[in-house]
């Protein structure tokens, strides 16, 4: 059965001082903390098992989300009591590969501190086409944000390409395990280094223009708690 991981490890530092008391996923607004949105969503679409990496204030985790919640069953993939003793991205998935897959499944990788309504549902589909060797891995993105005009990478014909950066990586993805076995559990970034599979050809995507948000700042926490009372109240 495919598991899924979040990304929960960092530092989140524009959150401060939010993040000096609790990390950033596990920061409220309205009735759900920031991880709880890709925990509902995975649930949503059948995923039953999920690995959390942790290392910033690594020990408030489990208390508050505890490893069963609402029948989604929550490992913790520690890295360390604190930031500096993190992974980052690659070297976090690398770290908690056992406890994701058989070395074969495909698994979710998604970002604990964003907030979106994509359906998961769609990733599961492609884990056909990821067995079969078809890609490496298929990526979820976004039009550029107003934080991020620059953009990651392009889109032509199903495919993730380098160039025009038109559009923006949703820290939502499917991967082949086949692709981290051998790597050093090291702190290392996911990117640049999945771009050399990128210029393979390799990598597959999909651009999903629904609600998504990126919670970086007090600021945009305040302006997500007000639209879930908004959405709250117009559901009385």
């Amino acid at each position: 059965m495919m598991k899924a991981m979040i990304l929960a490890a960092g530092r989140g530092k524009r959150m401060r001082p939010l993040t000096d008391a609790l990390p950033k996923p596990l920061l409220a607004a309205g009735r759900r903390r920031l991880i709880d949105w890709s925990l509902d969503g995975l649930y949503k679409a059948g995923i039953r098992e999920a690995v959390v990496n942790i290392a910033h204030l690594a020990d408030t985790f489990e208390p508050i989300l505890g490893h069963e919640r609402g029948g989604m069953h929550i490992e913790y993939s520690r890295e360390g009591n604190c930031y500096e003793e993190s992974l980052e991205t690659l070297g976090g998935i690398v770290k908690a590969l056992p406890m994701l897959t058989d070395g074969r499944e495909p698994f979710i990788v998604v970002a604990g501190d964003i907030v979106s309504d994509y359906d998961f549902s769609s990733l599961i589909a492609r884990r056909d086409s990821l067995l079969s060797g078809l890609a490496v891995a298929h990526l979820v993105l976004v039009p550029n944000p107003g934080f991020h005009p620059e953009g990651d990478m392009g889109l032509l014909n199903g495919r993730i390409t380098c160039r025009p950066k038109a559009y923006t990586y949703s820290s939502i993805g499917l991967f082949s395990p086949e692709i981290f076995k051998n790597r050093p559990v090291r702190f290392e970034k996911l990117f640049p280094w999945l771009y050399g599979f990128v210029e393979k050809g390799l990598v597959s995507g999909e651009l999903y223009t629904g609600y998504w948000g990126n919670i970086g700042t007090p600021q945009d926490l305040a302006a997500l708690e007000e639209k879930e009372r908004e959405n709250h109240l117009s559901s009385k």
